[in-house]
């Protein structure tokens, strides 16, 4: 079975990830055919959108697959996912740097790289059904695909909540938080995407677009904000547990199941982000902290409690976030030489609205 699948309609190119079983997730190949269509389809004339969507029930697209880099961060040399990072990395930045309408289709389970081959793009379409998160920290890495950039432009520190906790949101807080552009029901996106064959993206938006369902971040904003706000994770926990909130004293104790490196490190590269501009710029950043985690224990102690044997009950090293110091976390973030990724070009600057 082919894991990606690329067809044509009218003026729409369409791009189906295809391994439902394993939530399609994404593989370097996939990844690199995406790319490939992608360049064809911009020299194309006759197709003028794009559109991405996830084949059977549960979802867009889970993640990366983690087994895979599992492997080889314990028995290989991390050179694969190196390699694999670096090419989803370049797409991510395609994607949102893509000249013609770019649909996600965020329908269903839409977590880690899948949110890098949709939120990047210029149309992005929620349901009822949209489950979306970073949930990285609860397998001892760090949000990556550009999901730093876009967490650190969420309103307020709700993209610090989303990336330290590894929330999942619904389709109205994927609204608030700039995740997503338009609610449509999930009954109505097959008539919605047969209509992208013949008729331009906004035309066929008002046909569907409807108001979100109701969130639930903009209540919680007043403690979130306030929590999220300190400069330490120590100092977030803390501030979390003394709110005398039951739901942020419930997010506190979901911190604390959570790798303290990869915790110290998020909060870092998100402070960080704020500060490097263009999406390219954030992008090298996470190159250099994906790679570096290769070599730290807690990622394939993560995935090995959560995905291998499932006993989820990771044995994180350091066990505290004490245990953590400042010197553990700036490696992460120390330059990578010749292998760096690259992408961001010194010579070309931006205003972000941070």
């Amino acid at each position: 079975m082919t894991d990606v699948l690329f067809h044509t309609a009218g003026r729409a190119g369409h791009i189906t990830l295809n391994r439902p079983k394993a939530l399609n997730s994404l593989t370097h190949d996939m990844v690199l055919d995406i790319a490939g269509a992608l360049t064809e389809w911009e020299h194309d004339p006759a197709i003028e959108t794009v559109v991405i969507t996830g084949a059977g029930e549960r979802g867009l697209c889970a993640g990366g697959d983690i087994r895979a880099i599992h492997d080889d961060a314990r028995d290989g040399d991390g050179s694969a996912s190196a390699g694999f990072w670096r090419d989803e990395y370049h797409l991510n930045a395609r994607i949102a740097r893509y000249p013609k309408p770019y649909v996600a289709v965020m329908d269903g389970i839409v977590m880690g790289g899948g949110v890098g081959v949709s939120a990047h793009g210029g149309v992005r379409i929620v349901t009822e059904r949209s489950r979306i998160a970073m949930p990285e920290t609860g397998i001892g890495f760090v949000p990556d695909v550009g999901g730093t950039y876009l967490l650190a432009l969420a309103p307020g520190e709700l993209g610090t909540h989303l990336a330290l906790a590894g929330a999942q949101i619904g389709a109205g807080d994927a609204l608030l938080c700039g995740l997503a552009d338009h609610f449509v029901p999930s009954a109505d996106l097959p008539h919605l995407v047969t209509d992208l064959a013949s008729m331009a993206v906004r035309e066929a938006l008002e046909r569907y677009v409807q108001d979100p369902p109701d969130g639930e971040l903009e209540a919680r904003r007043w403690w979130i904000d306030t929590c999220y706000a300190a400069d330490t994770v120590e100092e977030i926990v803390d501030r979390l547990l003394a709110y005398g909130v039951p739901a942020a004293k419930e997010t506190a104790e979901t911190l604390l199941t959570k790798s303290p490196t990869a915790l110290k490190v998020t909060l870092a590269a998100l402070r960080r982000a704020r500060r490097l501009g263009p999406l390219e710029g954030v992008l090298d950043q996470e190159y250099r902290v994906s790679c570096r985690a290769l070599t730290a224990p807690d990622l394939v102690e993560g995935i090995r409690a959560q995905v291998i044997d499932k006993d989820r009950n990771p044995r994180w090293s350091p066990a505290t976030l004490a245990e953590v110091t400042d010197a553990d976390v700036a490696r992460f973030f120390a330059p990578l030489g010749e292998r760096e990724l690259g992408l961001a070009d010194p010579d070309i600057t931006e205003e972000v609205p941070w």
